[in-house]
C-alpha cells in the first residue's frame, strides 16, 4: 500500500531530527521534493492533501534522508543551492554558498549599480562555485564580470554554473597573480575568502567535513588571504573604486585596521539580516 505524503513527512522530519539535523521540517520537504520533483509548497500541498507517493518514490526519499542524517549537506544530495534568485550547481569539492553571503553580494551589487560607466567592471576574487559573480553578472546584466578561482574542482563547478551568461568570465588561477590586463580599471572587487582561523574548526559536521579546507582557512588569524586580496584589489581598482570583503562576525575591527594600514578610505563593517558583522567595504583612494 502506497505512502500517504503525510506520513513520509512525518517519519522523514523523526529520522532526521533523531539525527540532530538543525531544520529537520524544511530538509525533509527538500528532499521529499527533489524526489518528487515538485517544489517545497507543493510537497507542503501533498501532505494536506494526504495523497499517496509510490512506494519507489518513498524508498528513495529514505535513501537520501539516511545520507542526510549522517550529515552530508542538503545541497550536495540535491545537487543544487539557493543564492538569491539563481540556484546554483554544488556538490564535493566547492565551498556551498550560504544565504549571509546574499547580503554580500548585494553590497557590491548596490556598488556596481552607482558607477555612472555604461559598462562597469567587477571582480570576484576566489568565486568558488560563482555564485556572487553570478548575482552580479544576472543582476547588473550590462556589467562586465570576471571571476578568478585556484581550485580545478570548484573551478569546474563555476564553469557550469557559468553557462550561458555572457557578460561573465572565468579565470582559472590564484586571486593574487590574475587579470593584470584589468590593473587600475575595476569599479568593485568582492571576495568570500577563507577567513577561519586554522585552529577553529566548525562545528557543523556539514562545514568540517565536506567543504573543501582552501576555501575556509585563512591561517593563524584567519586574514593571510585577506591581506593578499588587500594588496591585489589595490591594483586592480580605478580610484574611488568599491572594495568589499566577507569575514567573520568578530573580524571586522583587524580588518578595517588591516585595511587602513594598507591606504584604502573609509574601511566600514557590515552587520548581516541577524545583526552579526558579516562584511567590510573600503574605497581605493
Amino acid at each position: 500500500m502506497p505512502t500517504s505524503a503525510a506520513e513520509l513527512r512525518e517519519r522523514v522530519v523523526a529520522a532526521l531530527a533523531g539525527a540532530g539535523i538543525p531544520h529537520p521540517d524544511a530538509d525533509a520537504e527538500l528532499l521529499i521534493g527533489h524526489v518528487l520533483g515538485i517544489s517545497r509548497g507543493q510537497v507542503q500541498a501533498q501532505v494536506v492533501t494526504d495523497e499517496a507517493v509510490a512506494d519507489d518514490a518513498a524508498a528513495r526519499v529514505h535513501e537520501l534522508v539516511a545520507r542526510r542524517a549522517a550529515r552530508e549537506p542538503l545541497q550536495h544530495i540535491t545537487g543544487s543551492a539557493a543564492f538569491r534568485s539563481l540556484e546554483v550547481q554544488v556538490g564535493p569539492g566547492v565551498f556551498i554558498p550560504r544565504p549571509e553571503t546574499e547580503g554580500v553580494a548585494q553590497l557590491a551589487i548596490d556598488a556596481l549599480l552607482a558607477v555612472a560607466s555604461p559598462a562597469p567592471v567587477a571582480i570576484d576574487l576566489g568565486a568558488g562555485s560563482g555564485a556572487i559573480a553570478l548575482a552580479l553578472a544576472t543582476e547588473v546584466p550590462h556589467a562586465r564580470v570576471w571571476g578568478v578561482e585556484r581550485s580545478a574542482e570548484a573551478f569546474a563547478w563555476a564553469t557550469r554554473n557559468a553557462e550561458g551568461v555572457a557578460n561573465l568570465t572565468l579565470v582559472h588561477g590564484d586571486l593574487g597573480e590574475e587579470l593584470h590586463e584589468l590593473d587600475g580599471s575595476a569599479d568593485v572587487v568582492v571576495s568570500n575568502p577563507p577567513y577561519i582561523p586554522e585552529d577553529a574548526i566548525p562545528r557543523d559536521p556539514e562545514v568540517r567535513l565536506f567543504d573543501p579546507p582552501a576555501a575556509l582557512y585563512g591561517g593563524v588569524d584567519g586574514l593571510d588571504v585577506v591581506r593578499v586580496l588587500s594588496r591585489r584589489a589595490l591594483t586592480l581598482l580605478r580610484p574611488g573604486g568599491a572594495l568589499v570583503l566577507e569575514h567573520g562576525e568578530l573580524q571586522g575591527s583587524a580588518i578595517r585596521a588591516l585595511l587602513a594600514a594598507d591606504g584604502w578610505r573609509a574601511p566600514a563593517t557590515h552587520a548581516d539580516l541577524t545583526r552579526r558583522d558579516r562584511a567590510t567595504t573600503a574605497s581605493r583612494p
